[in-house]
């Protein structure tokens, strides 16, 4: 019977086991200018001449973005102020009444917009407010209604005007803006209009400076736009 304690093996040879060494390559980092696989290289494009120019000047970006909408701005006012004065001087004028002439109608400080279109197209017609200028001194210029054209005959008994032998509507004026004169007949010359204001015991005229050539007659009064409360369209 064999003894297990005292048995002899063989020593037996074993290599150490062998594992090939595996080679695996640094992830390399992504670059924004780098090329997606299968593209050629990417060409960096150098900063535009704009910049370039900016930066050469010592201006940032913000600042050149202002100027720009400073010439913008500045364009924009320009071609108001040019379409303002084409208005001005062959649409519309703003004029401001000073005096009581055309009381109760108009009042001192009102300012209106008159029309200088109107007159271009036709010509001004019995009952129009008009702007004018001043027959004896064509630097003022007065606001009044007209009362008579040319080939009309005008005359006024106590303050009552008749036009053709026919009583005008002045019903809008109220008896203590009324006058008692009596005058005429007048008959209006060709291109000339006769004119007075509604403040009939207060306003200078042509009662006392005479006719008025359509030529000095600048335009219809067309709206009074301030006071605000008091707007209103003639």
């Amino acid at each position: 019977m064999a003894d297990p304690e005292n048995t002899n093996e063989p020593y037996v040879f074993r290599p150490a086991e062998f594992r090939p060494a595996v080679f695996i390559p640094a992830e390399v980092p992504h670059r924004p200018d780098a090329s997606p696989a299968g593209e050629g290289p990417r060409t960096i494009q150098p900063p535009s001449a704009t910049t370039v120019t900016s930066a050469r000047r010592g201006w940032s970006p913000g600042m050149a973005r202002v100027g720009e909408e400073l010439v913008a701005w500045f364009k924009t006012l320009v071609s108001a102020a040019v379409y303002a004065t084409l208005i001005v001087t062959f649409g519309f004028q703003v004029a401001r009444v000073e005096g009581q002439s055309m009381v109760p109608t108009l009042e001192d400080q009102d300012r209106l917009i008159v029309n200088k279109l109107a007159y271009q197209l036709g010509d001004p017609q019995v009952g129009d407010i008009v702007m004018l200028y001043y027959p004896e001194d064509p630097s003022k210029s007065f606001v009044k209604r007209v009362i008579g054209r040319e080939d009309d005959v005008l005359r006024s008994v106590g303050g009552k005007v008749y036009r053709n032998d026919v009583l005008l509507d002045d019903d809008f004026i109220p008896q203590e803006y009324r006058s008692l004169d009596t005058w005429g007949p007048e008959p209006v010359k060709r291109g000339y209009y006769f004119v007075m204001g509604d403040h009939r015991s207060n306003s200078s005229d042509s009662r006392t400076w005479g006719q008025v050539p359509k030529k000095y007659i600048i335009g219809r009064v067309q709206v009074r736009w301030w006071p605000v409360n008091h707007a209103r369209v003639f």
